[in-house]
């Protein structure tokens, strides 16, 4: 049995602020410990379920976070960036379950921690068909082409209910409370360590048992990002098959789901050249 575990770290219980979560912040070094844990957690539980194999994409920024030297030594990692597919990299086809930890709000969503969608600095909304979508209903119906589904995700409490919405049967962890863009009321590390093997261990046994479906959102895809300013907008219109539908808003339309992933992965790269710094301060 095969188990997929994507791992943020803006959702990670004990985090909130910006400072914590980027390279060079003061608190950065705790913050890839707390990251690694938290995956270890979800990890745990999948071997505890009956996974034979078990791969941990780190998805956070640089997407070289996580503590490999403390990472479950039965888990293989897919780090370093960048990857084709981004947060879904290392992906087997043969998987049987994703667990999503780590994860936040998709961007503009109210008391959310840390909530973005992709790129922090450079994408303000992201929608499918007119509906706003966040990192874990992309990265669900990704797995979806393959017929994977997705079983957990920990994060905040408006990430857990954002999913809920569009994927009932996964499993929610909330291991902090979202009160502001840079404050949360957490649970112990521990305490969400616990919660998050407990919530791993019953996806893991759904998806043995064969209870948890794919997502998989009918065609066609009319996918559109909102961006920080106009040159951002510029340069995403250089993509193929992107139209410039706003002095800030691109536009791209197909039947083929991982060609809109791939597109939006393109517009992130191209857009984040010319989007405002994070503060330092």
């Amino acid at each position: 049995m095969k188990a997929f575990v994507s791992v943020d770290m803006e959702g990670v219980a004990g985090l909130a602020h910006l400072q914590q979560v980027i390279i060079g912040g003061p608190d950065y070094p705790e913050s890839r410990r707390l990251m690694t844990e938290e995956a270890n957690a979800a990890v745990a539980a999948a071997f505890d379920g009956g996974a034979t194999d078990v791969v941990v994409n780190d998805s956070h920024g640089t997407m070289y976070n996580l503590l490999t030297e403390l990472l479950d030594p039965r888990a293989q990692a897919v780090i370093g960036s960048p990857k084709t597919y981004s947060m879904m990299a290392g992906l087997d086809p043969d998987a049987e379950v994703c667990l999503f930890a780590g994860y936040h709000a998709a961007a503009g969503t109210e008391a959310a921690v840390l909530d973005h969608t992709y790129s922090g600095r450079a994408i303000y909304a992201c929608r499918v068909n007119g509906v706003a979508w966040t990192e874990a209903d992309l990265n669900a119906a990704l797995a979806g082409l393959h017929g994977v589904p997705v079983g957990l995700i920990t994060g905040d409490d408006k990430a857990c209910a954002a999913i809920a919405d569009r994927l009932p049967w996964v499993i929610p962890v909330a291991v902090k409370e979202g009160m502001g863009r840079n404050v949360a009321r957490s649970l112990h590390p521990s305490e969400a360590r616990a919660r998050i093997r407990e919530g791993a261990a019953r996806a893991v046994r759904a998806a043995v048992a064969g209870e948890l479906p794919a997502f998989r959102p009918d065609p066609p895809f009319v996918l559109e990002a909102d961006l920080a300013n106009t040159a951002c907008a510029e340069l995403c219109a250089l993509a193929p098959a992107t139209d410039r539908v706003g002095p800030r808003t691109v536009r791209f339309r197909t039947d083929d789901f991982a060609e809109a992933y791939r597109c939006l992965l393109a517009w992130t790269y191209l857009a984040d050249s010319q989007a405002p710094r994070y503060p330092s301060g």
